[in-house]
Parts: structure tokens; sequence; C-alpha cells
């Protein structure tokens, strides 16, 4: 009974969902019309394109109407200060441009709500697959309808680690292959998938047993860190930050991998 109770989506759930499902739509139809888009490149790798300005125009105007007071924090416009300090939206209007403007359908929405210091809800949603993942403080994880828990596995030479990292002119791209020469040898394998967000949320949903992620920003990861605690999981910095949203490297797994990987990564 309390399982069925908690699937029911709070009204803070219903409008995240629903803009993301109304912002989905568009990028659906400019996903069937890629040649057609407007592409500009910040930097080597690091692309933006109209879908994208698109996505986040829709989901301001939808979320601003059911809490016009809230602030955002947005990746392609920055800051917007709201009336109510408290609250803060921070959104990723497509996490995974490269893959979207390459026809690759695993691209992702990532809104996650933050109250304070803390993230208190969140929604990743791959319109290509029409994959809703939320979450919201307390009340557990979930895939469309399905409660989500983290996978289960113990041993390292089983899983399969998730990594996210430097990309283009991004990042030291010598650390991180000196990071993957450390995973690859002693787990099953990795997988480098291009949508940070969703990479979490594979580790909530059990298909990833871990995921490591560095050179991100706040938007990638806000949705993503709470959808796997609340599904059971863990989730460290390994740089000492205290708050993972503004920490140079995370890893997110179960309680039984969080120490054998930490130490892993960081010797």
């Amino acid at each position: 009974m309390s399982s069925a109770r908690l699937m029911v989506r709070s009204p803070t759930i219903n409008v995240m969902t629903m803009a993301a499902e109304k912002a989905g739509r568009a990028m659906i139809r400019d996903f069937n019309e890629i040649e057609h888009l407007q592409v500009s490149k910040k930097s080597l790798g690091d692309f933006v394109s109209t879908a994208d300005h698109r996505s986040e125009k829709i989901l301001v105007a939808e979320l601003r109407k059911a809490r016009p007071s809230y602030s955002f924090l947005l990746q392609e416009s920055g800051t917007i200060e709201g009336s109510d300090s408290e609250y803060r939206g921070i959104i990723d209007p497509i996490d995974g441009t490269t893959n979207f403007l390459h026809g690759i359908p695993h691209f992702a929405i990532s809104i996650g709500l933050q109250r304070g210091d803390d993230i208190v809800a969140g929604v990743i949603y791959n319109p290509a697959t029409d994959e809703m993942y939320w979450t919201e403080r307390g009340h557990g994880s979930f895939l469309n309808q399905r409660r989500l828990r983290v996978s289960g596995r113990k041993n390292l030479d089983e899983v399969v680690v998730a990594v996210g990292g430097p990309y283009g002119a991004q990042g030291d791209v010598a650390q991180y292959l000196q990071t993957l020469s450390k995973i690859i040898p002693q787990t099953a394998g990795i997988r480098r998938m291009g949508a940070t967000a969703l990479d979490f949320a594979f580790v909530a949903a059990g298909r990833f047993d871990a995921c490591f992620a560095t050179d991100f920003y706040p938007w990638d990861v806000a949705a993503g860190i709470l959808m796997v605690k609340e599904a059971g999981g863990y989730v460290n910095t390994l740089d000492g930050t205290s708050d993972a949203l503004v920490s140079a490297s995370v890893l997110a797994t179960n309680e039984h991998l969080c120490l054998p990987l930490q130490k892993m990564l960081t010797d």
C-alpha cells in the first residue's frame, strides 16, 4: 500500500514532468529534422543548437507558470533570479547535445530542484525512448511508474562503470586516461555514453553498477545525484569537496562498491 502511494507523483513532480514532456515533444520534432537545425560551436567538441535554446525556453516558461517566484540556473542562459531565494531550478535543456546532433537517441532533459543547499526533486527525461526518471527527497526514485533500486553487485570484476570526462579542449585528458587505466583492468567494462544525467539515471535503475564523472556542471548532475541516493545508492566526491554540485569528480554506485571503487580511483 505504501509503495503504491509513493508512486503517485506530487504536485512538484507533476509540474516538472509535464514541463519535460512538452519540451521533449519539441525536441523530437527537431531530432527528426536535424539537418535543418542551426548549430554553433562554443569550443572544440562543445555545441549548442536551436533545439537547446527552444527546449530551455519551453522549460522555463512551463515551470514559471506554476512556480513564478523560483530562481533558475540554466545551461544556456545562466542565472534567472526569482523573488524566492530558497528555491532554484537547475536545468540542462539537452544533456548529450553531441549525441542529439549526430542522430544518436541517447540524450535527456534534466531538471533538478534545489531548496537551500539541498536538491529535493529531480527529473531526467529521454524523449527518444519516452523514459521519464523522477525522484523526490524521502520518497524514492522511479522510471515512469517503476520503483528503482541500484544494482546489488559486489565484485569489481562483474561491474560495468559509466565514465564521463573531458571532450575536445575541455579538461585534463592525461589524468582522465590514467583514471581509465585503473578502471579497465579490474572491471567487466566501461561505457562512455555522452550524457552524464542518463549515466546517473542508469545507476539508479541498476543498468550501470557505477558512474564516475569529471568536468561536469551543476545542471549535468543535480537531478542525478538525488536519483541515485533515493534509489539506495551512494554519491561521493573524490576531491574532498562536500558539495557534489561543484566538485571536480563524483562517483555514484551502491554500498558494496563505494569503498573499493573510491580506493581504486584515488590510489
